[in-house]
């Protein structure tokens, strides 16, 4: 242990014997770790408490220790530890995905027709109407049974007309006979075209080359269908397109149907067109070769090949105002003249004339119009 000496030369051990020293050294340690570690006993306890207590002294090196410990009006306490609340609900992650949405088409394409295809299937495919399909192309002439496979259809982005623009086309009469506004017309955007500037009675010539594309969204026109012709048993009556299958008529007697109608094939299901302004009739399942049946009962007046795109085709007058038609057989098993009785077998199902694939073409003519069959087929 160092001496301390003031400035006049006067050391503090000088006062104290020499045989004391050594003890005196031992004792002032001592003194020292044992003030140390009760301070780090008063240190640790405030910092798990919470209080650190608001005073206490330490003396010289060489005297005692005061400590000031908290006062009893001032309690201890211990902060209780919240436990976290319990959820049933599922922590989900941000899904950062973008979702880009996609842009309506405005510009017309070209489907190329694959064997079973049927026209409602394919303006199904492009959401579509039959009648925007049929307009788009005029060539079919509003028959829905030309379709052949390997056809190149236009496919309008909406429903509306693709038109093919010719001499006399100007955006009024265009717009008056497709029941539109001219401005349907002129702001469409895939009419690439701009037909702003044109006055309403300028020809769309002057602007587009003559059988140029133009749409026409939510133009629609009537149709230009085969007249409705019904094929009499009692008078002789010949319709110059109808085929060779056509009877010659003047039939008398016979059978005579009830006016309620079963179904002609055992599958109950359609199979291509559904009725629709543009085809009066009903597609319906029937594979190659099943066996079809008289809806009612009746005398035939058409057996054989039909020039109307029907192929082979039987058609039975029932004696009421009915007729019943049966189109695209593989084979007819009846005769010009012969009656028939409800569930008889008429023929086969087939795919003969403009069709795409197997199926029952089955038309109702009641006094020169064509309803629906689902009508009056049993539910």
């Amino acid at each position: 242990m160092s001496s301390h000496t003031d400035r006049h030369g006067f050391r503090l051990s000088d006062l104290i014997p020499e045989s004391l020293q050594s003890g005196l050294q031992r004792t002032v340690i001592h003194i020292i770790f044992v003030t140390i570690a009760i301070v780090a006993v008063i240190v640790v306890q405030a910092d798990l408490l919470g209080k650190i207590p608001t005073a206490f002294s330490l003396g010289s090196l060489g005297g005692s220790t005061q400590v000031t410990p908290p006062t009893s009006a001032s309690p201890l306490v211990i902060a209780s530890i919240a436990t976290p609340a319990t959820s049933t609900e599922l922590s989900r992650q941000t899904d950062s995905h973008t979702n880009i949405p996609t842009r309506p088409r405005t510009d017309i394409i070209t489907y190329v027709v694959e064997g079973g295809d049927s026209f409602t299937g394919i303006a199904a495919k492009f959401n579509l109407t039959l009648e925007t399909l049929v307009f788009s192309n005029p060539y079919l002439n509003d028959d829905v049974h030309s379709l052949r496979p390997n056809q190149r259809l236009l496919i309008a982005p909406v429903n509306g007309v693709i038109r093919y623009v010719q001499k006399a086309d100007s955006l009024d009469s265009l717009a008056k006979f497709y029941k539109v506004d001219v401005d349907a017309i002129v702001n469409w955007p895939g009419n690439k075209t701009d037909l702003s500037t044109l006055k309403p009675n300028e020809p769309v010539v002057s602007k587009m080359a003559e059988n140029s594309l133009l749409m026409i969204p939510g133009g629609t026109r009537g149709i230009v269908g085969r007249p409705v012709v019904n094929i009499p048993k009692q008078a002789r009556f010949v319709v110059s397109d109808a085929g060779p299958g056509q009877c010659t008529g003047g039939y008398s007697g016979g059978a005579v149907g009830s006016g309620t109608f079963a179904w002609p094939v055992s599958t109950r299901s359609l199979s291509g067109n559904n009725y629709t302004s543009v085809h009066l009739a009903v597609d319906l399942a029937a594979a190659l070769g099943q066996a079809i049946f008289a809806a009612d009962s009746g005398v035939v007046t058409f057996a054989g090949w039909s020039n109307w795109g029907y192929g082979n085709m039987v058609v039975l007058d029932h004696g009421n105002g009915w007729q019943t038609l049966y189109a695209h057989l593989s084979q007819w098993n009846v005769g010009c003249g012969q009656s028939v009785l409800k569930g008889n077998i008429v023929g086969l199902g087939g795919s003969t004339g403009n069709s795409t694939g197997p199926h029952l073409h089955f038309e109702m003519n009641i006094n020169g119009t064509r309803p629906n069959p689902f009508a009056y087929l049993p539910q």
